[in-house]
């Protein structure tokens, strides 16, 4: 048993960036899919572009995902492979 407090405070703060169901699809997108950009995130949650920004800027402050930019697109994936393990079981 692991008793280690900052271990169990990384696990709660990664639950808490993924308790919110817009960004938990985000997430099984980026997993299903590799790679996207926010206009196909936005098309695909049918939300505004500015909402879809609000959570990656969420998700990448913790770690979740990364971007790569590719002119004036940027494309997402998953930076934190604990993210795919923990998707398996939720979704």
């Amino acid at each position: 048993m692991n008793n280690n407090i900052e271990h169990y405070t990384e696990a709660a703060e990664l639950l808490k960036v993924l308790a919110h169901p817009v960004r938990l699809c985000m997430v099984n997108g980026l997993l299903e899919k590799g790679e996207c950009n926010v206009s196909f995130m936005q098309a695909c949650l049918k939300t505004p572009q500015s909402t879809v920004s609000q959570h990656i800027q969420k998700l990448k402050a913790s770690g979740i995902i990364e971007g790569r930019r590719d002119g004036l697109e940027i494309y997402y994936r998953i930076k934190d492979k604990r993210v795919a393990e923990l998707l398996k079981l939720l979704v």
